[in-house]
């Protein structure tokens, strides 16, 4: 080949934003003569070294006294780290060796003391590193020459001040995407004359996938793995303009839809039949959603934030029942496991309970309800109602009854009752939780709670009343005759079962 046909091939992938290395890798050629290509062209990529003269020795030594640093004083002068180090050696400035960057045995002793709940400056000083090298160690940072590499991919270049992702990073975003390792499997299977769907089996992948890939990211009917990879990495970079903020009539389009009380799904679709022939106007009604609910996104107008049905501004998220994360440390048993016992009320001694809360949901009382005789005992809770006193209070109050009514106890998913499992223990009755936001799984206690409102409103300060008040109210509560009861007071109807 030719020195003109080499060096057109060369220029179709530099200009196609491939490296020197990775281009000279694809033609076959060494990296130097690549560049050798280049300089005798005209088109050299190196700039021109610094002749070191007497004016730059006693610039690079000026400006190490100044700031103590030898990047400076190199950037100052535009010379390597290197040479502007040889300078501060010669001058006796800097000492000829000093000890590896890396420091493992530092490095090691800095872990182990974080390990043991050491503070990072003070564990820093302990092994003699600057604090700003012991975050480094700590956050999984490396450090090479003038960048820093944090473990996502991302480097910092301090020299030329940009932040970019790293090109050979390994981290997978997510599988849906393809990894360097899949890519170097393509072009190992393209290589070989393999079929794509040979390729799309190893991968894992779809075999349009793999199409797509090699189609989009071929340069002069070479595939380049690193170079589709960096290039992927890239056009994934957040964040991205809203396609609503860049193009202005279709957001006129969505924000009249919003504004006629269409769902983003309806304007969507609407948006392809009022516009056939007009690929612009296309969003996907997640688009609008994103636009309406994060400012980040934005693109419309305040106003029409509140134009969904649900009035809401901001996503609600929906997940399967058994996606839910536990609510306590200790797993809860929910109310589709009770025993069908206790929901036919055939049975006594199940109960359930509550918190009714005062002003500012500062103070509370705790609310228990029998379920067969709809017997009240009320909880006296002068020190809180964290989850360690409703606990304590809790146990107080039904250790006094027999054993024959402690049966079960059907609870809401509240923080007060992240100690279920030591109150359990201590009382030989199992808890049941509520689904979220169902208070009608407690109807007998939603009610009860509603008639004690009468004797404790709503914004009081409930730790004014005493535990005599509280045996008062209960003992009213208890005195009303109930008509689901046959016109019998709970508490006699609490009565017939302790005599029987």
């Amino acid at each position: 080949m030719s020195f003109s046909d080499e060096f057109e091939r060369l220029l179709v992938f530099v200009d196609a934003g491939v490296s020197v290395k990775a281009a000279a890798v694809a033609m076959g050629v060494s990296q130097a003569r690549a560049y050798r290509l280049l300089r005798e062209s005209g088109r050299g990529l190196r700039r021109p070294k610094t002749k070191i003269t007497d004016g730059v020795r006693g610039l690079v030594l000026e400006e190490f006294r100044r700031s103590g640093s030898v990047n400076r004083a190199a950037s100052r002068t535009a010379l390597s780290h290197s040479a502007a180090r040889r300078i501060l050696v010669q001058a006796g400035l800097v000492p000829a060796q000093t000890a590896p960057a890396s420091k493992p045995r530092e490095r090691g002793r800095f872990l182990e003391l974080i390990e043991e709940g050491w503070s990072t400056a003070r564990a820093a000083r302990e092994v003699g590193v600057h604090p700003r090298t012991a975050r480094d160690w700590r956050r999984g940072i490396r450090k090479v020459g003038n960048t820093r590499v944090h473990p996502d991919g991302t480097v910092v270049d301090y020299g030329t001040r940009t932040r970019y992702a790293s090109t050979m990073t390994v981290s997978v975003v997510s599988e849906r995407y393809l990894s360097i390792d899949d890519r170097l499997v393509i072009a190992d299977g393209l290589i070989h004359a393999q079929t794509l769907t040979a390729i799309a089996a190893r991968v894992g992948k779809h075999k349009s996938t793999i199409s797509r890939e090699v189609s989009e990211h071929s340069v002069a009917g070479l595939y380049l793995p690193h170079q589709a990879h960096r290039d992927a990495a890239v056009a994934r970079a957040r964040p991205k303009a809203s396609k609503l903020v860049e193009h202005t009539s279709l957001r006129e389009q969505v924000e009249q839809g919003l504004e006629n009380k269409l769902s983003p799904e309806q304007i969507s679709n609407r948006l392809v039949k009022d516009f056939p022939n007009d690929p612009a106007m296309r969003v996907s009604h997640e688009t609008i959603y994103q636009a309406l609910y994060f400012q980040a996104r934005g693109g419309l107008k305040r106003e029409v934030q509140a134009a969904l049905r649900t009035g809401r501004t901001r996503r609600k998220p929906h997940r399967q029942p058994g996606q839910r994360t536990h609510r306590f440390i200790d797993p809860m048993v929910m109310i589709s496991d009770r025993p069908a016992e206790v929901e036919d009320r055939a049975v006594p001694g199940h109960w359930e309970g509550d918190l009714i809360m005062g002003a500012s949901n500062a103070t509370a009382i705790g609310t228990l309800v029998e379920r067969a005789t709809r017997y009240t005992l009320l909880v006296h809770l002068p020190g809180g109602h964290d989850a360690e006193h409703v606990r304590d209070q809790l146990i107080a109050t039904i250790t006094t009854l027999p054993e024959h009514l402690r049966g079960s106890l059907t609870w809401d998913q509240g923080a007060e009752m992240a100690r279920h499992l030591q109150f359990k223990m201590a009382t030989d009755m199992p808890v049941y939780f509520c689904d979220p936001a169902s208070p009608w799984q407690r109807g007998t206690n939603e009610n009860t709670n509603g008639l004690l409102r009468q004797y404790f409103p709503k914004g009081t300060d409930l730790s004014v009343y005493s535990l005599e008040d509280l045996e008062h109210v209960a003992q009213q509560l208890n005195a009303r005759p109930r008509k689901t009861l046959d016109w019998d007071t709970p508490a006699e109807r609490l009565r017939d079962l302790l005599t029987t």
